[in-house]
């Protein structure tokens, strides 16, 4: 017969085996879940294949949109949607981008590793750690403090240390670093911003939505040649939150 002591063990290690198992089965219900997702981003790429240029993602591209957990990135009652193909309320009346746009903007930035990217709004920071995992050297600005905090300590809690980050108005670019391979700006604007446009390498691209709050917003690919002449594609229309600050 157990005595009172050995059932006390037994109830703490039945306690500790059943939140273990609930642990793998969270795991393994985020994993279908983000499977299902990347499954659909992929069948909706395929269908946006004229509006982008491109049918697939990138081997490169794909495997660090799976491997990135986009769960660590939104708030706490948010998380049970964080694989839904849509975009979130992270607070401050900000987002974090639906899947499908963070896939198609990293796409369209072409990533090397060890190329010099800036981005403009770096929200919950998702967008930052994505570019971090291609090997790009990211410089992102948040312009509301308490998301620029949280969005460093983010980076800092899974390890994406080497991004560079701070608060402060981004339409003015990190001129002190300047200039850029990519830059990638994750707010509409009613124009492209000018000082971007100077921090733009040669060879350079950009992804911008273009719009207002209350008009039609287009995703806009900006490259500059390498004699510095400037083009602009119109892809797909979007809706992001609007770009603020001084201008």
């Amino acid at each position: 017969m157990p005595t009172r002591s050995m059932l006390r063990i037994w109830l703490v290690s039945l306690s500790i085996a059943l939140g273990a198992g609930n642990a793998v089965c969270a795991a393994d219900d985020s994993q279908a879940a983000s499977a299902r997702l990347w499954r659909e981003v992929d069948e909706q790429i395929s269908q946006l294949r004229s509006e982008l240029g491109f049918d697939r993602l990138s081997p490169g591209v794909r495997e660090v949109l799976v491997k990135v957990p986009r769960e660590r990135f939104v708030p706490p009652g948010e998380r049970h949607n964080a694989y839904a193909n849509e975009p979130l309320p992270i607070g401050y009346g900000q987002t974090i981008s639906q899947p499908l746009i963070v896939a198609v903007m990293t796409e369209l930035l072409q990533v090397k590793r060890g190329d010099r990217i800036f981005e403009l709004g770096t929200g919950s920071a998702y967008q930052a750690a994505v570019l971090d995992e291609l090997g790009a050297e990211v410089y992102s600005v948040e312009i509301v403090p308490e998301l620029g905090q949280r969005a460093r300590q983010t980076l800092d809690e899974l390890g994406h240390t080497a991004v560079n980050s701070r608060v402060g108005d981004g339409y003015f670019g990190w001129q002190e670093v300047a200039p850029f391979d990519a830059i990638i700006v994750t707010a509409a604007s009613d124009h492209i911003p000018p000082p971007l446009l100077r921090q733009l390498k040669p060879g350079g691209r950009m992804v911008i939505p273009v719009g207002t709050r209350y008009s039609t917003q287009k995703l806009v690919l900006v490259s500059r040649d390498k004699r510095g002449a400037v083009r602009t594609r119109e892809l797909l229309p979007v809706f992001f939150v609007p770009l603020t600050g001084q201008r």
